[in-house]
C-alpha cells in the first residue's frame, strides 16, 4: 500500500482508541463521505450508485443476491469465470433450480461474440455474469463489446472487475453494466478487506436489493413493513471499518494522482516483456491467450512442483501465487495443467526486477 494509504488506517484507529469507534465516525464524517465522491471519479458514476463492501467477493454476491431468480431461470456466463462466481452459480442453481449455461471461447480466447448473442437471443437469461479477468490467466474479456451485446436484451449484467480495477480505467457507462464489482487491494492498492460495489440507478429504481438487508439499507416503518433505501446504501451493512473506507478512499486517490493510462502501459510493458522471457526458457509453458491481456502472467513449468517453486522464489524475496486446476477447472483442462504460476508486476516494478525473477526461474528449475 502507498504511505498515505497506510497511514490514514493507523489515524483512525489511533483515533477510536482515543475517542471511541462512533465518535471517530463522526468527526471523519466528511472525509468518509470522500470515498464515495473518489470511487465514483474513478469509476466515471456517481457517488449514489457506489456502495462499500468487505471484499470483491462480498460485493458480487450482494448484487447476486438481488436477482430475481425464479425456477428455470438461466445464469449466462464464460469458461473462465472466476471460481468463487462458479460455486455460486451451482449453489443458486441448487437452491432455486436455475440453470447456467456457458458461452463459448473464441478461437483466440476470451468469449465468442457471436455465441454471446446468439445465446442472449435464443435464452434470454435472466442474468449475465463475466470476469473481466480471471484471476488464474491474464485473458481480458472485451467487455466493452459484450456491454454493448447485452444492452439490447432484457437481461441483468453483472461484472466483476477485481483483478481490472486499477490496473486500467473501468467507466461504468462505456461497460453498461448494471452491477460492477471490485477489490480495492491488488492493483488499487488498497487495504484487505475491503472492496466495493457500483449499482446501476436501472437497478436502483427496478427496486433490486441484497437478499439481506439491515438498518443501513432499508428502515423499518411499520410492524410487517420495511422501506428500502433509495441509493447504494441499500447494499451496505450498518457496520463499518471505517479505517479502511479512509484507506480506500486514499488509495483510490493515489491511483487517480498516478493516473490511469500511465498505469496501463506500465503495466503492459512489463507483463508483455516478462511474457517474453519466461517463453524463451526451456520447460516454461506461458499459458495466457487471448486478444488482449493483462498484468497477470501466469506460467507452468514441466516436471516441477507449483510450492516448491513459490517458496525457492520467496526465498529471493520474490512474490508469486500459486494457482490450481480446482480454481479454474475448464480453463485448466482445455490448457492440460494442474496448476501455474501467477506474477503480476505492476506500474513500480522495474525491467531489472522482471530480469530477476526471469533468472531466478532459470536457477531454480536447472
Amino acid at each position: 500500500m502507498p504511505d498515505s494509504v497506510t497511514k490514514s488506517i493507523i489515524d483512525h484507529i489511533t483515533l477510536e482508541a482515543s475517542v471511541g469507534g462512533y465518535e471517530a465516525s463522526a468527526l471523519k464524517a466528511n472525509a468518509i463521505k470522500e470515498f464515495y465522491l473518489q470511487a465514483a471519479k474513478l469509476l466515471n458514476g456517481k457517488a449514489s450508485n457506489i456502495a462499500f463492501t468487505a471484499s470483491a467477493t462480498d460485493a458480487y454476491t450482494r448484487a447476486l443476491s438481488s436477482i430475481p431468480f425464479e425456477k428455470g431461470d438461466v445464469i449466462l456466463t464464460s469458461n473462465d469465470d472466476f471460481i468463487s462466481n462458479q460455486i455460486q452459480f451451482l449453489s443458486c442453481q441448487k437452491r432455486f433450480g436455475i440453470k447456467i449455461e456457458r458461452i463459448r471461447n473464441a478461437p483466440e480466447g476470451g468469449v465468442d461474440l457471436n455465441d454471446l448473442e446468439h445465446k442472449l437471443n435464443s435464452l434470454q437469461p435472466r442474468l449475465l455474469a463475466i470476469t473481466h479477468i480471471p484471476t488464474n490467466s491474464g485473458l481480458v474479456q472485451p467487455v466493452k463489446k459484450i456491454g454493448e451485446i447485452a444492452s439490447r436484451y432484457d437481461t441483468w449484467y453483472l461484472l466483476d472487475a477485481c483483478q481490472s480495477i486499477g490496473q486500467m480505467k473501468l467507466d461504468v457507462t462505456e461497460l453498461k453494466c448494471d452491477f460492477l464489482s471490485v477489490c480495492n487491494r491488488k492493483f488499487l492498492r488498497g487495504p484487505r478487506g475491503t472492496g466495493m460495489l457500483y449499482i446501476s440507478d436501472k437497478a436502483l429504481d427496478r427496486g433490486l436489493e441484497p437478499l439481506f438487508l439491515d438498518m443501513r439499507g432499508a428502515e423499518w416503518i411499520e410492524k410487517d413493513v420495511y422501506q428500502q433505501r433509495e441509493d447504494a446504501s441499500r447494499f451496505e451493512d450498518w457496520e463499518f471499518a471505517y479505517a479502511l473506507v479512509l484507506g480506500s478512499r486514499y488509495a483510490i486517490e493515489y491511483c487517480l494522482q498516478v493516473g490511469e493510462e500511465r498505469i496501463r502501459h506500465r503495466v503492459k510493458e512489463l507483463s508483455n516483456y516478462l511474457r517474453k522471457e519466461l517463453a524463451g526458457i526451456n520447460k516454461v509453458r506461458v499459458l495466457d491467450r487471448g486478444p488482449e491481456l493483462s498484468g497477470s502472467v501466469t506460467f507452468h513449468v514441466n516436471g516441477s512442483d507449483p510450492i516448491y517453486l513459490t517458496e525457492q522464489l520467496l526465498e529471493r524475496k520474490i512474490n508469486v501465487v500459486p494457482t490450481y486446476r480446482a480454481f479454474a477447472v475448464i480453463d485448466f483442462g482445455e490448457k492440460n495443467v494442474d496448476w501455474a504460476i501467477r506474477a503480476s508486476p505492476h506500474y513500480f516494478n522495474t525491467i531489472d526486477e522482471v530480469d530477476q525473477l526471469v533468472e531466478a526461474v532459470k536457477e531454480i528449475i536447472k
